[in-house]
């Protein structure tokens, strides 16, 4: 695997992006695009080992995907309570749309409003962390015969006790991943490029790209990963049923990722 300096990274970056449209270079799929910039950089993995400088992550996406990218999977504290089986399906779950004597808890859930089961999360300065709050007055009408199944199940005030995560944990996880950052958004174009044919998802033909949006992003800054929270920009995720949790994830749009970062090189 190749070892790139600073300097050869950068310049390797700019003759991809001066490339045009490029043919997929594996097996088309939803992680075709980073697989594509792998090969051109001549990495074997989604990470790119940096002289004196680590290893640095590639986000690849498709310019016209609105997909989430995943920060970081992580359970809420405290862990040793299972949050999320042991609460927030059982006292909070409703019946799953398709499994027969299932309970669901799906909730994506951000910081500028509430769901409409009542779920939002809450940015607390003051114990610098993030918690999940419920305002059962805020639940929709049609949801009425579930919030009467809540009421019975764990009451109707506030979470008790309240999942959180730290702020210091979260900047943590996600830099584990995402430090160092290379990030991409790509055109992406199925059949002749000269033909101009966007994709529509129904076509077999190979699948092109033309890297022309390059950034690599470094110093990733705990208080605009905080900002991001505050303003809605990254999202919780759950998504557990009765045999299976999915994991609870921090997400956000992949083009609001160079947000949380103070270094920026626009390739």
């Amino acid at each position: 695997m190749k070892i790139y300096t600073k300097e050869e990274l950068i310049k390797r970056l700019k003759e991809i992006r001066d490339m045009g449209w490029v043919k997929c270079t594996r097996p088309a799929n939803d992680g075709c695009v980073g697989n594509t910039l792998e090969d051109l950089l001549g990495i074997a993995e989604n990470n790119i080992p940096l002289a004196n400088s680590g290893e640095w992550e590639i986000k690849a996406q498709r310019a016209t995907s609105s997909s989430l990218t995943t920060l970081l999977h992580l359970e809420p504290s405290p862990q040793a309570i299972r949050f999320v089986p042991n609460i927030f399906l059982s006292k909070y779950g409703w019946p799953h749309e398709t499994i027969p004597n299932e309970l669901s808890f799906r909730q994506t859930i951000r910081a500028t409003h509430r769901t409409d089961r009542g779920f939002t999360i809450i940015v607390n300065d003051e114990k610098k962390r993030i918690e999940v709050s419920f305002d059962a007055n805020t639940v929709d009408a049609r949801h009425n015969e579930w919030l009467k199944s809540v009421e019975k199940r764990a009451g109707l005030g506030e979470l008790n006790p309240q999942p959180y995560w730290g702020f210091d944990d979260l900047y943590h996880k996600i830099g584990s991943k995402l430090l160092n950052c290379v990030y991409v958004r790509a055109d992406a174009l199925k059949g002749d490029p000269l033909a101009q044919t966007r994709i529509d998802g129904r076509s077999s033909k190979v699948e092109y790209y033309k890297f022309n949006k390059i950034f690599m992003l470094s110093g990733l800054d705990q208080e605009k990963i905080i900002s991001a929270i505050k303003n809605g920009k990254i999202y919780v995720d759950f998504d557990a049923r009765t045999h299976h949790n999915h994991g609870t994830k921090f997400r956000m749009a992949q083009d609001t990722l160079p947000e949380l970062y103070k270094d920026i090189i626009i390739i």
